[in-house]
């Protein structure tokens, strides 16, 4: 059915009405209710008066839905359901606010003259020290608080979480084997023995899980590279992590090293050499110089390690 405007104006007119009305009795409960707690309600029965105003206020509301749902819900329109609802949360959030939970005794503040400030204030600095109660804390709240405490702790991030953060996700790594992953530290050591550090195999396996590692390395002979091989694989760089043996590359030379790290155009380079790191600089985003005298930043992009479990936060 439709309502021409005429209706439909009058019909919000009688909701506004019976708004208005139902929120100057709220108002009215709401002031009882202040002068009730504060004790400062001239009536004898304080109680009773709130209790006859919310009879009221229920009788009335009755009333006014007796006479809405006369008219099917479906014929009114939006400015009247709106109205409908917003005298239904005041009478809800009113009750709310005025309830006294059961057993809660009624506290009176009973007004106190005001003392001089002089006198005040000496009564104050006399009886601080004697009328000061001792506060503890029952064993129950120190236990919440414990809780809490824990609850609040900084979490330690992971091994992993470290890894690409100091990475910066980057997707490809070039690392050099000798002084970073190799116990020895020049190629004439590769021809004897190739020793690879136990520390630092948990950092290469979480860098291989994130990121494309390739570990390169100059070598005097074919010996000392199968001697190198033979090293990381008993160490089980490559069963345990995501690297192979064809990514781990060997040349006759420092240029051919840095000619590899070019040519892979890795996020990351690792090395130990700061002539090779002053070099690459330009080219490679970010670098790792591993030594152990820490010398300074030779560029903004080359950070410096005594090792890479250090870098990383292992060690």
């Amino acid at each position: 059915m439709y309502f021409s405007p005429k209706y439909s104006a009058l019909l919000f007119w009688n909701f506004q009405t019976a708004f208005e009305e139902a929120k100057n009795l709220i108002v009215r409960i709401s002031v009882l209710h202040v002068r009730r707690i504060m004790g400062e309600s001239s009536s004898s029965s304080p109680t009773e008066e709130i209790a006859r105003l919310i009879k009221r206020l229920s009788a009335y509301v009755t009333v006014k839905m007796s006479s809405l749902f006369s008219t099917s819900i479906p014929n009114l329109d939006s400015r009247s359901i709106g109205a409908i609802a917003g005298l239904a949360i005041a009478v809800i959030f009113t009750w709310r606010a005025i309830r006294t939970p059961p057993g809660e005794p009624r506290r009176r503040q009973p007004k106190r003259r005001m003392q001089s400030a002089e006198t005040s204030s000496a009564a104050a600095q006399s009886n601080l020290g004697s009328n000061l109660p001792d506060v503890s804390l029952p064993h129950e709240d120190n236990g919440v608080q414990d809780v809490v405490d824990q609850f609040f702790q900084p979490v330690k991030p992971t091994l992993g979480q470290m890894v690409r953060q100091k990475l910066s996700e980057g997707r490809k790594v070039t690392c050099r084997l000798l002084g970073v992953i190799l116990e020895e530290s020049s190629p004439e050591e590769l021809q004897k023995q190739a020793t690879v550090r136990s520390s630092v195999l948990e950092v290469l396996l979480e860098i291989t899980k994130s990121s494309d590692l390739y570990l390169m390395e100059r070598v005097l002979d074919d010996e000392s590279e199968a001697r190198v091989l033979e090293a990381l694989e008993t160490a089980g760089v490559f069963t345990s992590g995501g690297l192979v043996k064809d990514k781990v590359l060997f040349c006759s030379t420092e240029i051919g090293r840095t000619s590899f790290v070019r040519q892979l155009e890795p996020d990351w380079h690792i090395d130990t050499n700061p002539e090779i790191t002053t070099q690459l600089a330009r080219f490679i985003k970010y670098q790792l110089h591993v030594s152990e005298s820490k010398p300074e930043r030779s560029a903004p992009n080359v950070f410096t390690s005594q090792s890479i479990e250090q870098f990383f936060g292992c060690a």
